[in-house]
């Protein structure tokens, strides 16, 4: 009998982009032990979330064009952001036409200091509302909003401040 070798990043990939039968045949061969990891494990840069999306999410085709022509101003850092938010939600959007769905985002801070100012996370808050456009950052749950407040807190300065 011959062995076959996988990657576990190969198998978690394929089983991100697996129909609901894939993903049961990836389980019931791997085990399900090795698809349980948190997102925030898997996203710790702008990178890990491309790798994530893939190249054919349209997201990561504006980031690419972005950096095709060489833009490196606050315009890249908000498409980083988009890129990562869509990552970290995994394929989660939200409802704005249902006030009862909570929609996380970060909350940063900016503070005046002898040195200049400061821009750190502060909190993350969540909030609801009946209008039918929002934005395109809000997170599922309040862990995703912390955790990206305070792993991409450079990427939000960058786009967030003059």
């Amino acid at each position: 009998m011959e062995n076959l070798t996988i990657t576990k990043e190969a198998a978690i990939k394929a089983h991100v982009e697996a129909s609901k039968n894939g993903k049961i045949l990836l389980e019931n061969l791997l085990g399900k032990k090795v698809f349980l990891t948190k997102i925030e494990e898997r996203i710790k840069s702008v990178d890990d979330a491309i790798k994530e999306l893939g190249d054919n999410d349209i997201e990561v085709q504006e980031y690419k064009k972005l950096i095709s022509a060489e833009i490196e101003s606050h315009l890249l850092q908000y498409q980083s952001a988009i890129v990562i938010c869509k990552a970290l939600n995994e394929g989660w959007a939200p409802d704005w036409s249902n006030s009862a769905e909570y929609k996380y985002y970060p909350w940063f801070d900016m503070e005046g200091s002898s040195s200049g100012a400061c821009f750190s996370y502060l909190d993350y808050a969540y909030w609801f509302t009946y209008s039918l456009v929002g934005s395109r950052l809000c997170f599922k749950s309040r862990e995703l909003a912390e955790y990206a407040g305070k792993q991409f807190t450079e990427i939000y300065k960058k786009f967030m401040t003059i």
